[in-house]
């Protein structure tokens, strides 16, 4: 179970931050093409925020196993990084974007097992 956790929370982790991090360091214009929401719908302090929920996630996913300072911060970094992924299902429905709706599909299911394997392996 371990294994599997660390598996799914590197994976996951590796996504984040790189999600995040682009949320956070690019411009509007250069989002555009891939999230016409940013800047637009939502406003680019709300898109950087997001972003800097997600990087906070990832390393919360591993950080705190890693060094076992505070190890329960997994579970609630995996539920959040749930939860956000559940609100982006349900604003990216309510756009009509269907066509990428699988993605933040798989992100709840891994997400929900990541929390799962952190209590699991706790």
């Amino acid at each position: 179970m371990d294994i599997a956790y660390w598996i799914l929370a590197g994976l996951l982790a590796v996504f984040y931050l790189y999600a995040g991090g682009t949320k956070v360091v690019q411009s509007q214009e250069q989002l555009a093409p891939m999230m016409a929401w940013a800047g637009t719908t939502i406003p680019m302090a709300g898109v950087r925020a997001i972003g800097v929920l997600e990087v906070a996630g990832a390393l919360g996913l591993v950080l705190p196993r890693l060094t076992g300072v505070a190890p329960g911060l997994a579970v609630a970094a995996a539920i959040g990084l749930t939860v956000l992924q559940v609100l982006a299902l349900g604003f990216h429905a309510s756009r009509g974007e269907t066509k990428d709706l699988w993605l933040n599909a798989v992100l709840v299911v891994a997400g929900a097992a990541a929390v799962w394997l952190a209590l699991a392996t706790a």
